[in-house]
């Protein structure tokens, strides 16, 4: 057995951060990432820098800021998750000598890009089945099922918010396809070697459809209000709300509760697969247990109906603030902090990775390491806040830059001329609006100057005589889009 870790990451699409026992939510039911997370650190303070699946993968992957990883959303301007970085995650470790596998969702392009893994399996959901593409789940899936059976027959679309129990058998649905395929990984990889294993969850994104027992948890069970601000009357938008996709619209009482009823069963499956995994490895592979780091997080949130919105790509919490979970290996004998305040983000997840693998950090990553965060390191310097984004995608109107340090927030709409600050010590549903509050303006100037700071690095054209400057006529577009940073 080698004596380097071995990595289990794990992640999910579209999970909000306040949606786990841990983080304070005593009503959704994560028994299994609480009891992990009990031996190491969360942080929870965490930003996905661009808040739609393809940026924050390249940011995530490449470890580098969104302006370097080339993307600034899914939309206006931009193009796929760029292939050829000259140093990735994966990549670096696979060169050091670790077994690498990404089992569940990747979003790359072309598809079967391996983006530095030596294999995927592939859940690709609703990007399957597409100009000849078929991924592993539905190869395997169409094996075990008659012909006329589809993982599509619940009637759910992929960003939809309606919500239903899944179809048919709970072996069936991809969240146990993907945990099934990472188990059948350790039982067969080469034990000389480290391995680093990547378990890519597609859900909770929507369809929201969960297994009927995960359904039955929550569809006659309270379950927390959206947050809805004053300032969210500009999308209660009747128009929009009744497309089976829509991004924004005031729905009623029971659409809401059925939506967050399938979102949470989706979670508590994901959470009860993660048990799984580890009542297997404690069972039967102990050793590796005591020496593998876990690593928790999500690409992004889901408004799931705050302040009249759904889906992700904006600036508020549901959307931005994700899980961001770091756990040593049982044998490590490390003692860390159970809660980190400081800012972090998906560019340091690479960082914190080859880190733990004792892998060097190539010059191209921008993240830092968070593990001296873990153990209240007094050299170690960090940001003061996180600069996120995302380009126009559903509606101009909705283009956003923001800057937080998990306690405040400060949110420009360029677009349309609006700015944005809260308080999220006190109101951390982002309800009230306090850009006009005279007690806060010495704060405001402040935050608003820190993303004066980050755009004006760029030389792109959107500070003007040192303030804010949209020009409206264009998208902002990175430089690195088409062209890679190798320094």
């Amino acid at each position: 057995m080698s004596s380097k870790p071995n990595i289990i990451f794990i992640m999910c699409d579209q999970m909000r951060a306040d949606c786990m026992g841990c983080d304070g939510n005593d009503t959704i039911h994560t028994p299994n990432l609480d009891s992990l997370v009990r031996r190491g650190t969360r942080f929870n303070h965490a930003y996905t820098e661009v808040p739609s699946c393809l940026p924050a993968r390249a940011i995530l992957w490449s470890g580098q800021n969104q302006w370097h990883a080339g993307l600034l959303g899914m939309g206006w301007g931009q193009g796929p998750t760029p292939n050829d970085y000259p140093h990735t995650l994966a990549g670096e470790l696979t060169a050091d000598g670790y077994q690498t596998r990404m089992i569940g969702k990747g979003h790359f392009s072309p598809q079967r890009t391996l983006m530095g893994f030596e294999k995927t399996e592939l859940d690709e959901s609703g990007r399957t089945l597409v100009n000849g593409f078929k991924d592993a789940y539905r190869e395997w899936f169409d094996e075990q099922t008659p012909d006329y059976v589809s993982p599509d027959d619940h009637g759910v679309n992929w960003n939809a918010w309606q919500a239903r129990p899944w179809h048919i058998e709970e072996y069936l649905h991809p969240t146990a396809w993907t945990m099934q395929h990472s188990i059948d990984f350790l039982k067969s990889r080469e034990k000389e070697k480290p391995f680093f294993l990547n378990i890519s969850f597609a859900r909770p994104h929507s369809p929201y459809v969960p297994p009927q027992s995960y359904w039955d948890m929550y569809i006659d069970k309270k379950l927390p209000e959206p947050s809805v601000g004053d300032w969210a009357v500009m999308h209660d938008d009747p128009a929009t709300a009744a497309d089976v996709n829509a991004w924004r619209g005031k729905m009623n009482a029971e659409q809401i509760h059925r939506a967050r009823a399938g979102y949470y069963g989706e979670i508590s499956f994901i959470d009860a697969q993660i048990g799984r995994l580890v009542n297997w490895m404690e069972r039967f592979d102990r050793d590796t247990f005591n020496n593998t780091w876990f690593v928790f997080t999500a690409d992004h949130g889901d408004m799931q109906g705050d302040h009249n919105l759904w889906r992700k790509t904006y600036a508020y919490e549901g959307s931005t603030r994700i899980p961001f979970l770091v756990i040593p290996p049982l044998g490590s004998g490390k003692q860390v902090n159970a809660i980190a305040a400081e800012p972090v983000g998906l560019q340091d997840i690479m960082p914190t990775v080859l880190d733990m693998a004792g892998v060097g950090i190539p010059a191209t990553v921008d993240g830092s390491s968070v593990l001296p965060l873990m153990q209240n390191s007094e050299s170690h310097e960090w940001r003061e806040y996180m600069h996120g984004e995302h380009c126009s995608c559903y509606a101009r109107e909705q283009e956003m830059q923001y800057v937080t340090d998990g306690k405040r927030k400060f949110v420009w709409l360029p677009r349309i001329g609006v700015e944005q600050f809260f308080n999220l010590e006190t109101d951390p549903g982002e309800c009230v609006n306090l850009i006009d509050a005279e007690d806060y303006q010495a704060e405001i100037e402040q935050w608003r100057n820190n993303l004066v700071v980050e755009l004006e690095k760029r030389d792109c054209g959107w500070v003007k005589d040192g303030k804010l400057f949209c020009p409206i006529e264009e998208p902002m577009v990175s430089p690195y889009l088409n062209t890679r940073r190798t320094v």
